[in-house]
């Protein structure tokens, strides 16, 4: 997979692709409510029109929407970004080594 990154132009790249824990929540309101709101809205016309496809094409469309609203990192589900901590060097030192086998056998002799 790390040989196709540099053939990704440049332009691509640099789009965003992550989302806030806040942005998450959001969007995953949205999307609930999306769902919710068009499937009482398409049972409601599939009931005044006696067809369930109409029913189901309400409910389509209401997906299809809550998808494009929901499923790519808007701007506005990245508002509140994490303040990460920077990364912390600590010197090298040696490091240590678990007791071979034949040190543990000579210990329970």
């Amino acid at each position: 997979m790390e040989y196709i990154i540099p053939l990704i132009p440049e332009s691509i790249r640099r789009i965003p692709t992550h989302m806030d824990f806040e942005g998450q929540r959001k969007a995953e309101k949205t999307f609930q409510v999306i769902i919710v709101l068009f499937a009482v809205v398409g049972f409601i016309w599939g009931y005044v029109c006696q067809q369930f496809s109409q029913t189901m094409y309400m409910m389509l469309a209401g997906f299809a929407l809550s998808c494009v609203l929901t499923l790519p990192p808007w701007p506005m589900y990245r508002t509140k970004p994490l303040p990460w901590l920077k990364v912390q060097r600590e010197p090298e030192s040696e490091p240590q080594t678990a007791p071979s086998i034949q040190q543990k056998t000579k210990r329970r002799k």
